[in-house]
């Protein structure tokens, strides 16, 4: 009878091994000379960072729902464990959005561009790809998270439409570059996903009008909503 061969298990052990120990090798520079080593512990657990940039609003068929614009805000950030940290973020945009009165002829409707700020809140997970450590200076990053966009109006437009509250998924990716000292600069790439919903007014006709929407197109729609921010931190306790 033929002995069972032991090669395979070893092979996938020492594999395995392998595998495992080379995402700690990266983190703690093994193969450099200390002095050498590229890189760096994150000296402080927590972080505060002020942000600016750029909401970029996704279209929706109707062309009535917020548009982009100008972002400012905050984000706090704490280390919960290994390369994970939480993260609560506040921003405003300076949004503007198209007024129509489905009610009226189509040539007629449209009752112009109005200001319309959004309030946007979330919070979530950051995973930092280079773990608590620094490469070159620099930490690339991944997040999720959820929270909410708000015009705080409770009140529909002429025309029927209210966007409200509406729950929101984040998720992005951005980077990091942390010099040592107590500031950092950061660079962040985040989707806002919400969904709309259209009124049923959109869809009907009266006299010399046509709907605003035909019946195939649905009453609720999601969109894709893309902020480009840039922002300053300062760090603290480590």
């Amino acid at each position: 009878m033929r002995r069972p061969s032991v090669r395979a298990p070893r092979a996938a052990f020492l594999l395995a091994l392998a595998l495992l120990a080379t995402p700690a090798a990266a983190q703690t520079g093994v193969g450099y000379p200390p002095s050498a080593s590229p890189f760096e512990d994150i000296e402080f657990r927590q972080e505060l960072t002020g942000f600016t940039g750029w909401f970029n609003a996704g279209k929706d068929p109707a062309g009535v729902a917020p548009q982009g614009g100008p972002m400012i805000g905050a984000r706090y950030e704490v280390r919960v464990g290994g390369p994970a940290q939480f993260m609560v973020r506040a921003a405003h945009v300076s949004s503007e959005r198209r007024v129509l009165d489905p009610a009226l002829p189509d040539e007629t409707r449209d009752l112009g561009v109005r200001s319309w700020p959004l309030w946007a809140a979330d919070l979530g997970l950051t995973l930092n790809l280079t773990g608590q450590k620094t490469f070159h200076g620099f930490v690339p990053l991944i997040q999720a998270g959820a929270g909410i966009v708000s015009d705080f109006k409770s009140q529909a437009d002429t025309g029927g439409f209210k966007f409200g509250t509406a729950f929101a998924f984040t998720y992005g990716l951005g980077i990091r570059w942390v010099p040592g000292g107590r500031f950092q600069a950061r660079v962040d790439l985040t989707d806002y996903a919400y969904q709309i919903n259209y009124p049923d007014s959109y869809y009907l006709t009266a006299p010399d009008t046509t709907s605003v929407l035909s019946g195939n197109q649905s009453t609720k729609v999601w969109k894709q909503n893309i902020a480009l921010t840039v922002g300053a931190s300062y760090l603290f306790f480590r």
